[in-house]
């Protein structure tokens, strides 16, 4: 696998806190942080940093400690009928909470989703469709506007494709996706995202990689629609894709020239479910343990899938669903188990995102204080005897100037 353009190449100059060059000084720099985000749901932050059972920090503690060892990007929850259960009584500031403890730890952060047709709010039924309209697009104002500079990426609006012909039951979103169409409910809650915040990143995501999301992309970008990345939900419940259908579904939407994500990712450590299911939420079994051989298996697989996804240019983050065991669907999905113990797929991905996709270098200054680093892109730091100063390697060429302190 080619990861040159995961990589960069600069003259890192570094002087003593008086400003003259740290010449022939032995340093260590050290990556501290991914430019590509690897991502995880980081809805345990919720439970953690707003437990009413202090009986459960501990545990808590100990998963999030995990978690903030391997990930770098997280998901947090904003499903409309869960975050405001009664009209005007919303999730706000627990989640804020959560939000702010994960970026006090370097997380960037993303909101999962500002329109959905499942988990919608009861209430809306109430309303005709206009004022649905209404008061969807106020909800994405209100919260894009309140959590900026604390999370500026959104899953705008979540399974399009499926939304105007859902009929598993009656809901305020399916309404007015009738009336207004794909594109048309595309282009309303992208407007209400974007000037809510220019700044933001918007994606557009979807479980459908069939030709109907294909055309739906091309739809919108030919209607000026404003999606800044495609967002492709990989639940594997039934079985690992394997690389001819993912570099099938990379090639197929790399035309678009947009950035990828790989949104919600789930490969499973126990028995798979059968293929004749159609609907993933249709599986409800009492118990679906994880295994010693799923357990190998989806350390191989997870492997193998992220190295192709790290391989391709236009991917720039994968987020894995589930971080343990259990959660959606009951599913063994997770990268820990229940009681928190790591699984193999937990240390396979360590091992990838930390060491082998990882620049640590010791090296020695030149009379003028500067050494040449190519390494992964990210942010770094450098040590040595006078202190340590902090930089980001994020392109080729040019000089970076460091102080240590």
């Amino acid at each position: 696998m080619n990861f040159s353009h995961r990589m960069a190449t600069k003259t890192i100059s570094v002087r003593n806190a008086d400003g003259t060059p740290a010449a022939g000084k032995t340093v260590r720099i050290s990556q501290t942080r991914h430019a590509f985000l690897f991502g995880c749901g980081a809805f345990d932050a919720l439970e953690f940093v707003n437990a009413q059972d202090r009986s459960k920090e501990a545990f808590y503690a100990d998963r999030m400690d995990k978690w903030t060892a391997l990930f770098n990007f997280g998901t947090l929850p904003f499903y409309w009928g869960r975050y405001e259960p009664v009209e005007g009584q919303d999730m706000g500031e627990p989640t804020m909470k959560a939000a702010k403890w994960l970026r006090e730890r370097g997380i960037t952060l993303k909101g999962h989703p500002l329109c959905w047709h499942t988990v919608c709010a009861d209430w809306l039924m109430a309303y005709p469709n206009d004022v649905i309209l209404t008061k969807q697009l106020a909800r994405i104002h209100r919260e894009v506007e309140r959590f900026a500079g604390i999370i500026d990426m959104w899953d705008v609006i979540n399974e399009v494709v499926i939304m105007p012909v859902f009929d598993k039951y009656d809901n305020a979103i399916t309404r007015i996706a009738k009336d207004l169409g794909r594109v048309g409910i595309i282009r309303e809650v992208f407007g209400a995202a974007r000037n809510s915040n220019p700044q933001a990143t918007l994606l557009l995501n979807d479980f459908n990689t069939s030709r109907d999301y294909e055309n739906l992309v091309e739809q919108c970008l030919e209607s000026g629609i404003p999606i800044d990345v495609i967002g492709i939900q990989s639940h594997q419940h039934q079985g690992y894709w394997g690389l001819g259908k993912l570099h099938t579904v990379l090639d197929r939407f790399s035309r678009f020239g947009l950035p990828i994500h790989f949104t919600e990712n789930t490969l499973i450590s126990g028995h798979l479910m059968p293929k004749e299911i159609k609907d993933l939420n249709d599986y409800q079994i009492p118990e679906w343990p994880s295994t010693p051989e799923g357990e190998d298996r989806q350390a191989r697989e997870i492997v193998e899938m992220y190295t192709a996804l790290f391989a391709h240019p236009l991917v720039e983050a994968v987020t894995a669903w589930d971080f343990t065991d259990g959660e959606w669907l009951g599913a063994p999905s997770g990268v820990l188990r229940r009681d928190n113990s790591v699984k193999p797929a937990y240390l396979a991905l360590l091992q990838k995102i930390k060491k082998d996709w990882w620049t640590v270098e010791d090296a020695v200054t030149d009379e003028e204080g500067r050494i040449r680093l190519t390494g992964y892109k990210g942010d770094y730091a450098v040590t040595g005897s006078g202190g340590k100063a902090a930089f980001t390697l994020d392109g080729d060429g040019g000089e970076i100037a460091v102080t240590l302190a």
